[in-house]
């Protein structure tokens, strides 16, 4: 006869130790109640008059309630910083309710409007959220960006600090292409602060996934340089593997797929006696070593993986390597403690009432009155009181950045120029004119500073590097762009991946809220590539970063590049991304103006971002027509920064031009010819049609903001048909005849490009000369 026995945890840390370890484990399942019941009073309690199913990832948050458990409540410190999966946002919410951090009052709100968000967000969660996530892959990423800025700031300004950067991101998100270019940017191997926690459930949205090849994952951070700690078997386990046919054990478990060890957790402990051993020469000292176990210890051991061991973890986090960026692959179980826990399909499964009080009779609490604190006096409030203490951030002085000139005073420029050029005039003209703002700026390029007219900015403040190194080229009489690189540099160099580049970018934007320091970051990149790196650097306006991203070259006028490098789509994104002005000029004064307009605009609470679309074409400078009379540049500046001006004006129009950006000097002709014709035309400049549009919008009463350019550049009383033209698609400007009603051409680039000349392509997409007067004519015959 066997006698059934429980377990021994033969690795059991002593007395003391293992008292703390009962403290942590009641908070852990405190934690798992909580945020388990704001999800289920959002989804089962709080009425819901239109049925929808609010959600919010029951199976998801338990997988993660160890790990931030552990972190929490042992290892973090006030000047560490996490980003959590987004799945995971009710367990950091259940946290800060318990370190103080959240009144009650919103453990019902979840994905109620104006309560708590789905996922994390720095900018709409009434709790501390380090970052925003919620898009897979950025918000993990988020924190390399964020270390580095961390750096920066401290290089040129002291006093934030040396804490650590975590990542808690699921394991699914390894499947993005964002997380492998951020691993191997040169940059980030010696950012020893950088901790990363793999939720390794092994589980996707639809199944449990057959080959995740957790060892290959492994050993692609390991090349990369990052320290590897892997957490696949608790104490329990490992105590198991120790005692006859422990090894067998370990062997079978090891070579043992995903989807059949999920399977064995919803199996009783009599089923798991007769699947476990399998087949083969294993099968007897398995069978022999699990029969020794009672009913609850043999499930307790199966489901005792290291992301789930607390003293594992603790373990974990005190083994980081601060000389290098380290990943702790913490094996877990999805929905680990829950009904629910290893079901293939338990991603966005809600337990059932039945289930709620089962799991409160289990974690003694009460579906009743499910937000209880912990009793004073009792060592979990202990416990967590001495975490909030910990945690607590001392409170910073906001600092205000530097005023930024709105005009340098430049004389207007003569003979041929472009706007690209105008940005790195405009950014050495400040390290003159204004050494404290321009000390607040630093550029950031993928690859591309020499080729953007950046040339002169690097050479005059040197390039970022947290430690000196030797300019090996500073002797070469044919070395033009010279890389100084020490940690008073202004310009951090990435390598190719646009996506690095923004968020970086993001995250230098949010030093005025994170670090109390204001910096004024602008990422240069090729317009082209915009629209690959529109989404993290969304998402770091979201999260609050204020930054300016300059795209050029620009469009078709990009003429010998061919189609894949001309860029479309891009003059209407101000429009349509939220907290960012876009401007692009067709002056090289007019660039000068938007680009400090949009530095005006950084570093400060209800400030924006920009988005400059520039380009390198020649155009004759004196077309811009720029008043000699003070008072009257001024006025032309604040037209131009407000989103248009009148470049020529008739007494008597019978047709309207309004252009913008680089075919503007094709208008300008037009307009000549038309008159020769006996056609006058006025012709508007456009500079940013995202404020034209936002001024409609607050004319019609659709939101808030001023609309006196609308006045200015389309008056009623001069309304004519109107003919619109950009190096982009047309739609940008097609919103303009609705001002007054007009009837409108408009003409822009709705095909792939070619490759040819300038003349060539606009001929091609119809926004050269001939073009814009044939829609003129159109219109007015």
């Amino acid at each position: 006869m066997v006698t059934k026995v429980g377990l021994v945890d033969a690795d059991a840390p002593g007395s003391a130790q293992q008292g703390a370890l009962t403290v942590l484990r009641s908070i852990e399942q405190r934690v798992l109640w909580l945020s388990t019941s704001i999800i289920d009073h959002a989804n089962r309690v709080r009425p819901n008059p239109s049925g929808l199913k609010v959600g919010g990832h029951q199976a998801s948050s338990a997988s993660m309630t160890s790990v931030m458990t552990a972190l929490w409540f042992h290892t973090l410190t006030a000047e560490d910083r996490v980003s959590v999966k987004p799945h995971a946002s009710p367990v950091l919410h259940a946290i800060n309710y318990l370190l103080g951090e959240l009144d009650e009052s919103y453990l019902t709100t979840l994905r109620a409007f104006g309560g708590l968000q789905s996922y994390p967000s720095r900018s709409k969660d009434p709790d501390p959220v380090d970052y925003s996530t919620g898009s897979v892959g950025i918000g993990a990423t988020a924190p390399l960006w964020g270390a580095l800025a961390r750096r920066y700031v401290d290089d040129h300004f002291g006093g934030t600090g040396r804490g650590r950067q975590y990542s808690l991101l699921g394991d699914a998100e390894l499947d993005e292409g964002a997380i492998w270019e951020a691993i191997q940017d040169p940059m980030v191997p010696g950012l020893g602060e950088v901790v990363w926690v793999v939720d390794l459930n092994r589980q996707s949205l639809d199944r449990v996934v057959p080959g995740i090849a957790a060892d290959r994952l492994q050993g692609m951070f390991a090349a990369a340089g990052w320290q590897v700690i892997t957490l696949k078997y608790g104490r329990l386990l490992r105590e198991l593997f120790t005692r006859p046919g422990g090894e067998a054990l370990r062997t079978r478990v090891d070579a043992m797929g995903n989807p059949e060890y999920q399977r064995l957790l919803r199996c009783s402990a009599d089923q798991v006696r007769e699947r476990l051993p399998g087949t083969g020469s294993l099968a007897g000292p398995i069978a022999g070593l699990i029969a020794s176990l009672d009913d609850a210890a043999l499930p307790a051991a199966l489901r005792n993986l290291g992301g789930h061991d607390l003293g594992a973890l603790t373990d974990a986090f005190g083994a980081v390597d601060d000389t290098r960026p380290t990943v702790i692959f913490a094996y877990t179980v999805k929905g680990h403690g829950l009904p629910t826990e290893g079901h293939p399909q338990n991603h966005s499964s809600l337990l059932t009432g039945e289930q709620m009080r089962a799991l409160s009779h289990g974690l003694g609490t009460d579906l009743d009155h499910p937000w209880a604190h912990f009793a004073d006096g009792s060592p979990e409030a202990a416990l967590c009181a001495a975490a909030a203490q910990r945690l607590r951030r001392a409170v910073r002085e906001p600092q205000q950045p530097p005023a930024v000139p709105t005009d340098l005073g430049r004389p207007a420029p003569t003979g041929s120029g472009n706007t690209q050029q105008a940005l790195g005039r405009v950014l050495l003209d400040l390290t003159r004119r204004t050494p404290k703002a321009a000390a607040r700026i630093v550029t950031v390029s993928p690859d591309v500073s020499s080729s953007t007219n950046l040339g002169g900015w690097l050479n005059k403040v040197g390039v970022w590097s947290s430690t000196e190194r030797p300019d090996w080229f500073a002797d070469d009489a044919e070395t033009i762009l010279h890389w100084r690189e020490r940690p008073t540099g202004q310009h951090v160099e990435l390598g190719i991946a646009e996506t690095n580049l923004v968020g970086l970018l993001g995250e230098l934007g949010a030093t005025w809220s994170r670090w109390d320091q204001p910096l004024l970051p602008i990422g240069v990149v090729y317009d082209p590539f915009v629209n690959r790196a529109l989404e993290p650097w969304s998402f770091g306006i979201y999260s609050g970063g204020q930054s300016i991203l300059v795209g050029t070259p620009s469009g078709v006028t990009l003429a010998p590049e061919g189609g894949a490098h001309q860029s479309i789509t891009t003059p209407s994104l101000g429009i349509e991304q939220p907290g960012c002005v876009t401007y692009e000029p067709a002056f090289a004064l007019d660039a000068e103006w938007c680009l400090l307009a949009a530095l005006n605009n950084l570093g400060r609470p209800g400030g924006s971002s920009a988005y400059l679309r520039l380009s390198t074409k020649p155009v004759d400078q004196t077309l811009a027509a720029v008043p000699a009379d003070p008072a009257a540049r001024e006025r032309r500046r604040r037209q131009v920064t407000a989103g248009a001006y009148r470049l020529r004006r008739h007494e008597k129009p019978v047709v309207t031009l309004a252009a913008m950006g680089a075919p503007t000097s094709e208008a300008l002709a037009a307009a000549d010819r038309l008159a020769a014709l006996g056609h006058d035309a006025d012709v508007v400049c456009v500079t940013s049609p995202d404020l034209l549009f936002r001024a409609l919008q607050a004319r019609r009463g659709l939101t808030e903001g001023p609309t006196w350019i609308l006045d200015r550049i389309f008056p009623a009383d001069r309304t004519t048909p109107l003919v619109t033209v950009l190096d982009g698609h047309p739609h940008t400007l097609a919103f303009l005849g609705t001002i007054q009603n007009a009837p409108i051409t408009p003409l822009g680039v709705t095909r792939f490009g070619q490759s040819g000349t300038i003349e060539d392509v606009y001929r091609h997409h119809g926004i050269d000369t001939d073009s814009i007067i044939t829609a003129a004519l159109d219109l007015i015959r």
